[in-house]
Parts: C-alpha cells; structure tokens; sequence
C-alpha cells in the first residue's frame, strides 16, 4: 500500500491546486513553512508518484478537440499488453483503463468532429485483440477531475489520540 500524505503534504498539494505556478517561496510564505521544507516534500511528493503530469491541466478542447467519448472494449485478454502499446500511438487516445464487468477496457479518446470520432473509433477496433467496441459520447461534464476534496479531508482530519 502507498504510503499515505500526511496534513503537511495535503495543505501543500492544496495550495498547488490553487496556483499550480506558485513558487516553493510562495507556498513557504503561504503556508508558514521554509523553503528548504516546502521543496524537500515537493520532491518527495514527486518521487513517490503524488504529483502526476501537467498533461491534466490542459483542455484537449482548446487544443481543437472539442469531443471527447469514452470506447468500451472487449479483448483478448491474453493479449493486453500488445493492446497497450497499439492504444498508446493513437495521439487521441487520452487515457485507457482495465475494468471489471462487461467490458475489459475503457478508453478516453477526444475528437474533432464526429468523423473524426469515427476514424479514432475505427483505429481502435482495428488494434490487435480489440474484439469489439461501443462508444458513449460524453454530452456534458457535470463534475469534473478534481482531489481538493480529498486533499481537504486528509487536511481537516484529526489526529488520532
């Protein structure tokens, strides 16, 4: 199991989430911690895994792919591994997770138009042990990627006596 953050590190990736350019001086000032504190947990933080890419920060609509869907696949599940690496060459390919249930693969794609939707579509059914496929367009996001909740509660928690 990874190993938890603790209050210190919550308020840290808070303040991060707020301004993701804020200097470690700034979040020293912020946070009422030094320097040299602030930038030994953010490379820990960045060891360890916690602090991910700045790739999800950015709009893939402004980027000029205004639609985004999500694939379900059904495979070879023998096979996964080479379906990794064909997915991974599709440039809109965004993210591809391994799921439970009906479906074997969930895969986030973005597109330009809906002929594009299904030109991406058609390279994905056409990956090597790729069986089958459905595509659910997504019409609106009602919330969207976010941890601050999280972080806060890790934050608000109260030591246990």
């Amino acid at each position: 199991m990874p190993e938890a953050i603790d209050e210190i590190d919550a308020r840290l990736l808070q303040a991060l989430g707020e301004d993701a350019r804020s200097t470690a001086v700034a979040l020293a000032e912020r946070l009422g911690l030094s320097r040299n504190t602030v930038q030994a947990r953010l490379a820990r933080l960045e060891q360890r895994g916690v602090l991910g890419a700045f790739e999800r920060r950015i709009d893939p609509a402004r980027l000029g792919y205004p639609l985004r869907a999500f694939v379900n696949a059904q495979v070879d599940q023998r096979r996964l591994a080479e379906i990794g690496e064909a997915l991974a060459v599709i440039p809109e390919v965004t993210e591809v997770c391994g799921l439970t249930g009906a479906s074997d693969l969930v895969v986030q794609v973005v597109a330009v138009d809906a002929d594009d939707l299904y030109r991406v579509a058609g390279h994905i059914l056409a990956s090597p042990g790729v069986e089958r496929t459905t595509i659910s367009l997504v019409m609106r996001e009602l919330v969207p990627y976010r941890l601050a909740p999280l972080l806060e509660r890790v934050h608000s928690a109260q030591p246990e006596a």
